[in-house]
C-alpha cells in the first residue's frame, strides 16, 4: 500500500526538465520516488505535459508496458491492463485522452511475434483502432513524407538488451533522423540495461554497417535506448532533433534487472539475454544455436561435432518457422542450466565458437559473411583461422573498447 501511494505521488507530482548533453533530459523528484526500478513510462508528468494538444505516433511494442497503480484514464476508469496487471503505453495516452495518430513497429512486429528479419505487414491495432505501420515491411525504411507530416510528436518505449545487433536502437535512429527532417519531437522513455554497464567487443568498422549494426560501438555497449539516442545526436551519428529522455528511477547501470516481459521471441529468458553476446556470433557460422527448441541462445550444437553426449533437433515453431539445421539432429553444448550469474559474467566472449571451429574442421567453411556484421570487424575471422583464443582475440578489442568507454561517460544518464 505504501509504495502504490508513494507511485501515485510520483506521477501526480512529476519532474522537471532541464538541459542536459544532447537533448532534454528529465531530473525526478527524490522525495516522491518509491522503492525498485521504475521504467520512464510511469512517470506521466514528466511527458503527459510534451504530448497534451499534439498529435501523438508512437513507436513501441510488446515491451512497452509498465506498472502504473491506482491510475485511471479519462472516463475515471483504471486503466486497460494485461493479465499481469501490467499497462501498455498505447493504452495508457488513448485512454488518458490523447489523440494516437499511429503506432510505428521494429523488428518482431507489434506484438513481438514474428520472426527475425520477418517481412510485418502494417495493421490496426484492434484495441484502440490506431492504425500501426510496419517499420519491418521489407520496404519501409523511413516512413512517407505524408506518414511525417500526419504527427508532431514521436513517443519511443521499447525494451533493449544491450547489445550493438539487436535492432530497436536501429528503427529508433531511424524515426529520429526522419523526425529531425519535419521537425518533429522525439521523446523516449528509457528502460534499463540488462546488461548493465558491460562494454566489450570490437567496435564496428562501418564497411560492415547493416541491418544489425548501425553504429561506430562495440558489441555490448552498456548504453541504455535514453543514452544511445542522446550518444548519436552528440557524436553526429543521427541528425539533431528535438529529442527529451525521460529516465528510469531508482537505477544504475549496476541495477540487475530481470525483464518482465520477453523483448523477442527467441530471447525468453534472463539466461539467454545474459548468453546472447557470446551465442549471437553462430548466426554468422554453420552452427545451430538452438533457435526452434525451447532453448535458443541458451544451447549450441551441429550433426558433426564430435564427443558430445547433449543433443537436439530445430524444428519449426513460433518464432522460428524454419530454423538452421531444421530436422537435423545437433551435437553440442547445453548451457540452459549455467547459473544466472556466471551467465551475467560472460559477455561478449567468443570461446564457444573457438572451441566449434576447431571441433569442426571446416576452415573457412565454418563461416558465413553475416559473421562479420555480427562481430564488427573483419579481423577476428583472421585471428580464429590462425588459431587464437579468446583471450588473445580480447586483448585486441580491448584498447578500442576502453576508448569508446571515455566518450560513452559523456552521455550516461545513471552511474
Amino acid at each position: 500500500m505504501r509504495r502504490g501511494r508513494a507511485l501515485l505521488a510520483a506521477l501526480l507530482f512529476g519532474s522537471a526538465a532541464f538541459a542536459q548533453g544532447s537533448g532534454r533530459t528529465v531530473v525526478p523528484d527524490p522525495a516522491a520516488e518509491p522503492a525498485g526500478v521504475l521504467v520512464g513510462m510511469t512517470d506521466t508528468a514528466a511527458y503527459f505535459s510534451l504530448l497534451r494538444g499534439q498529435r501523438v505516433a508512437v513507436l513501441a511494442n510488446q515491451t512497452s508496458v509498465a506498472e502504473l497503480p491506482g491510475a485511471k484514464g479519462t472516463s475515471g476508469r483504471a486503466l486497460s491492463t494485461d493479465a499481469a496487471g501490467r499497462v501498455h503505453l498505447v493504452d495508457l495516452l488513448h485512454e488518458s485522452g490523447f489523440d494516437v495518430v499511429a503506432i510505428f513497429s521494429p523488428e518482431h512486429g507489434f506484438r513481438g511475434t514474428a520472426d527475425a528479419g520477418e517481412k510485418v505487414s502494417s495493421s490496426v491495432d484492434s484495441r484502440t483502432g490506431i492504425p500501426i505501420r510496419s517499420l519491418y515491411d521489407g520496404r519501409t525504411l523511413r516512413p512517407s513524407d505524408e506518414t511525417m507530416r500526419s504527427f508532431d510528436v514521436l513517443v519511443v518505449d521499447m525494451q533493449d538488451v544491450g547489445l550493438r545487433f539487436y535492432t530497436y536502437y536501429i528503427s529508433m535512429l531511424r524515426m529520429m533522423d526522419a523526425c529531425a527532417g519535419f521537425g518533429r519531437c522525439v521523446v523516449v522513455l528509457d528502460r534499463p540495461n540488462p546488461n548493465g554497464d558491460k562494454v566489450e567487443g570490437p567496435v564496428l568498422d562501418m564497411k560492415y554497417k547493416s541491418g544489425v549494426g548501425a553504429l561506430p560501438i562495440p558489441v555490448l555497449h552498456g548504453l541504455t535506448m535514453g543514452e544511445i539516442a542522446r550518444m548519436a545526436v552528440g557524436e553526429g551519428w543521427a541528425a539533431p532533433c528535438d529529442l527529451t529522455v525521460v529516465p528510469c528511477r531508482n537505477y544504475t547501470h549496476a541495477t540487475e534487472y530481470v525483464l518482465p516481459v520477453a523483448p523477442s521471441p527467441n530471447l525468453p529468458t534472463q539466461r539467454s539475454i545474459y548468453l546472447y553476446a557470446a551465442l549471437c556470433p553462430f548466426e554468422g557460422t554453420v552452427v545451430s544455436l538452438g533457435r526452434g527448441t525451447e532453448h535458443p541462445f541458451e544451447i549450441y550444437g551441429h550433426p558433426d561435432l564430435k564427443g558430445r553426449t547433449f543433443t537436439f533437433t530445430p524444428r519449426s515453431t513460433a518464432g522460428a518457422k524454419h530454423p538452421p539445421l531444421e530436422g537435423r539432429t545437433c551435437r553440442g553444448e547445453d548451457l540452459s542450466r549455467l547459473p544466472l550469474d556466471e551467465a551475467r559474467a560472460t559477455g561478449f566472449s567468443l570461446k564457444y565458437v573457438i572451441d566449434a571451429f576447431a571441433d569442426l574442421g571446416l576452415g573457412e567453411g565454418f563461416f558465413t559473411p553475416m559473421f562479420e556484421k555480427l562481430v564488427g570487424v573483419g579481423w577476428v575471422r583472421e585471428m580464429i583461422l590462425a588459431g587464437a583464443t579468446d583471450a588473445e582475440i580480447r586483448a585486441r578489442w580491448e584498447p578500442e573498447a576502453e576508448a569508446f568507454r571515455r566518450v560513452r561517460a559523456k552521455y550516461l544518464l545513471y552511474e
